[in-house]
C-alpha cells in the first residue's frame, strides 16, 4: 500500500459514496486508477466493507467487557455482533478484552443489552461508556 491508496483510504473514510471520479480529482489521477486501487483494496482484504455512519438520535454507548484467560473472544465476538442494536464489536488488548459498540434506542435497551452480557458464563465484568459525540477522522 503506497500514499495514493492511504489517500484514496482517507476520503473513502469520510464519505464511501463518494465518486470515483472526484477522488481521482482530488488525488489528482484518473478514474480508471481509484476503481483499480480500489477493488485491489477490497480483494486484498485491506478493505473490509463499506459502511453508513448515522446519526439517529439514538443513545450510543462503548460496552467494555472482560472475559475469562481461557475464552475463545472470536466466538463470543461473533455471537455478540448478531445482537439487536451491535454496530461493533472489537477484540481489543489491554485491562478488558472485547469492546462492543452499540446504538439503542434508549438507556433501557443500552441496559438490556449490558444485561444480556453479563448473563454470559464467559463474561466476568464490563465497563460502560455513554458516547456523547463523535467526529470522523
Amino acid at each position: 500500500m503506497d500514499e495514493l491508496d492511504r489517500e484514496i483510504l482517507a476520503i473513502l473514510r469520510r464519505d464511501a459514496r463518494r465518486p470515483y471520479t472526484e477522488i481521482a480529482e482530488a488525488v489528482d489521477t484518473s478514474e480508471g486508477t481509484v476503481r483499480n486501487r480500489v477493488e485491489r483494496l477490497v480483494d486484498d482484504g485491506v478493505i473490509e466493507r463499506f459502511t453508513v455512519a448515522t446519526r439517529t438520535g439514538n443513545v450510543k454507548a462503548m460496552i467494555e467487557i472482560g472475559v475469562d484467560v481461557a475464552v475463545d473472544t472470536h466466538a463470543i465476538s461473533d455471537r455478540i455482533a448478531n445482537w439487536p442494536a451491535v454496530d461493533f464489536v472489537w477484540q481489543v488488548s489491554g485491562e478488558e478484552d472485547i469492546v462492543v459498540i452499540v446504538d439503542a434506542a434508549d438507556t433501557e435497551e443500552v441496559n438490556a443489552l449490558l444485561t444480556r452480557a453479563r448473563e454470559l458464563d464467559e463474561v466476568n465484568r464490563t465497563k460502560t461508556r455513554l458516547i456523547l459525540d463523535e467526529a470522523l477522522g
